[in-house]
């Protein structure tokens, strides 16, 4: 029985480390059109700010690793071009054809330029691969930029100015809308927008850039450019297979990972999956999210029945030193998805004043009819993982506020006051329903 994975990063080796665990007699070929396999792509910006001190840090395992101790066969710049279902194989550019039983589709994504003009030229970047951190370090050491444009205000397009800061760059940051972190939310949009001002990161709504110019982007002179524009999901091979699209332009999935052709499994990037609040199709393309798939895929695909649930849509960032983070409904959006919903917002202490508490704001949303924790986000110098990682369980869990309000969560001085502040805005909320 032959399992063949197509694309080596978060999901698809996941899925092969998975499939080996539970299947030793499985043969196992992943095909990776790149040069490296299982790396940490989220570590990027850490690398360029000098915080991850060499790329080889944010490679988990090489394809040697893989074949030597997992038995798993890796092959790198092995691009598929095509795949024959009806005969169970895939067909690599030079002719090779390789049979399966079952397979693997991880393609990934990649960066969606919106159809920028001039994104191409040289002084023109994304944080999408190892290759591309590798020139943009080249070009910022070189000493060739004083000055840089970022374009997009998702968690990608904030380290990315955070990380450029950090290297002296005078930085300004261009989004097309009116909020950041594609979390509408205004007194959010409106702490992360003061504290990048505070830190000498301009910040440009509403302007919508058509092209990049030798020394300028949307009128703003600069030496450097990244395009954090967002995403497009790898689906090309797997449509032209006959594999169902669905409308988040993502690859259709069940709870199981399956496709519409059996046998043929979909995770990560290139795929959707459920919405654990609307219930609706979702694109999440985030590391978490691709290896939970891959995990799934991996485990399906060597004989179990397991599931993956859906997202919440939890992600964190850190922006100049002030962690972020969001999970679920914003406000407007659940009234879009046909909720009643009522937010409070408080700012507390994450621990107690003695020793040195810092604010943390929380912002709560729930819904009036059934009560239900619909989302959130906090903000704060120190203890937001732990925060928004209550709320995602809550909304996991489908909880009401009212039991919420009492989760007994840890106390101590050092750590946290005796009313956490995600109960102290519960507090709040109940007030206002």
């Amino acid at each position: 029985m032959r399992l063949v994975i197509i694309g080596g990063v978060a999901a698809g080796m996941s899925a092969a480390a998975r499939a080996r665990r539970l299947d030793r007699s499985l043969e196992i070929v992943v095909f990776e059109k790149g040069e490296v396999v299982s790396y940490a792509a989220c570590g990027i910006p850490y690398y360029l700010d000098g915080h991850v001190p060499s790329l080889r840090d944010l490679i988990v395992a090489t394809p040697e690793e893989f074949e030597t101790k997992r038995g798993v066969q890796v092959r790198t710049r092995a691009e598929v071009v095509k795949i024959a279902h009806s005969r169970r194989e895939v067909l690599l550019a030079g002719g090779e054809r390789v049979r399966y039983d079952k397979l693997i589709l991880a393609t990934g994504a990649r960066p969606d330029f919106h159809g920028i003009e001039g994104a191409d030229a040289p002084h023109v970047f994304t944080l999408s691969t190892i290759e591309e951190a590798r020139r943009l370090k080249s070009y910022l050491d070189a000493g060739k930029a004083v000055t840089a444009v970022v374009v997009g205000g998702g968690y990608i397009g904030l380290e990315a100015a955070e990380a450029l800061r950090a290297r002296g760059l005078r930085v300004t940051l261009v989004t097309d809308t009116h909020s950041l972190l594609q979390y509408e939310d205004p007194a959010l949009t409106s702490v992360l927008e003061s504290h990048l001002r505070s830190c000498g990161v301009e910040v440009v709504f509403g302007t919508r850039v058509t092209a990049v110019e030798n020394n300028a982007v949307a009128g703003i002179r600069c030496d450097l450019v990244i395009l954090a524009t967002g995403l497009r999901p790898n689906v090309e091979l797997a449509a032209d297979a006959g594999v169902e699209i669905g409308r988040t332009g993502a690859i259709v999935t069940n709870e199981r990972t399956e496709t519409n052709l059996p046998g043929v499994y979909a995770a990560g990037d290139c795929a959707q999956t459920k919405h654990l609040i609307t219930g609706a199709p979702a694109w999440q393309p985030l590391g978490t999210t691709a290896n939970k798939m891959g995990r799934v895929a991996g485990s399906n695909a060597a004989g179990r029945r397991e599931r993956f649930p859906g997202v919440a849509g939890t992600a964190i960032v850190r922006v100049c030193g002030l962690g972020v983070a969001v999970t679920g409904l914003s406000e407007a959006r659940a009234r879009r998805e046909g909720f009643q919903p009522v937010a409070a917002r408080i700012t507390a202490l994450n621990k107690a004043r003695y020793f040195f508490g810092r604010p943390l704001t929380v912002n709560l949303v729930a819904d009036r009819a059934t009560r239900r924790v619909l989302g959130g986000w906090v903000a704060g110098e120190l203890g937001v993982e732990t925060r928004i990682n209550v709320i995602a369980a809550a909304i996991h869990n489908e909880m009401r506020l009212d039991e919420f309000a009492y989760l007994d969560l840890a106390y101590a001085p050092p750590f946290a006051p005796v009313w956490d502040p995600v109960l102290v805005a519960a507090q709040q909320l109940e007030k206002k329903l």
